[in-house]
């Protein structure tokens, strides 16, 4: 039985481990990956709302004429 013959152990698994390092090797390289992100200046335009152009007071209970 040749599974039970150590002695082609040690190449068979030598050349297994590098096999499969150089076929995930190959398949990593095969992805383009972004680049990283520069922060950019944001300008931010200041919107008005309607609420904004009225006058408004906001009363304190306490301040309000008593009854």
């Amino acid at each position: 039985m040749p599974q039970l013959d150590t002695s082609t152990w040690s190449i068979t698994i030598m050349s297994m481990i590098m096999t499969l390092f150089i076929v995930f090797q190959l398949k990593i390289s095969k992805y383009l990956y972004p680049s990283n992100p520069e922060p950019k200046s944001m300008t931010t335009l200041k919107q008005r709302n309607p609420w904004e152009k009225k006058w408004t007071k906001i009363y304190s209970p306490l301040s309000l004429p008593q009854q």
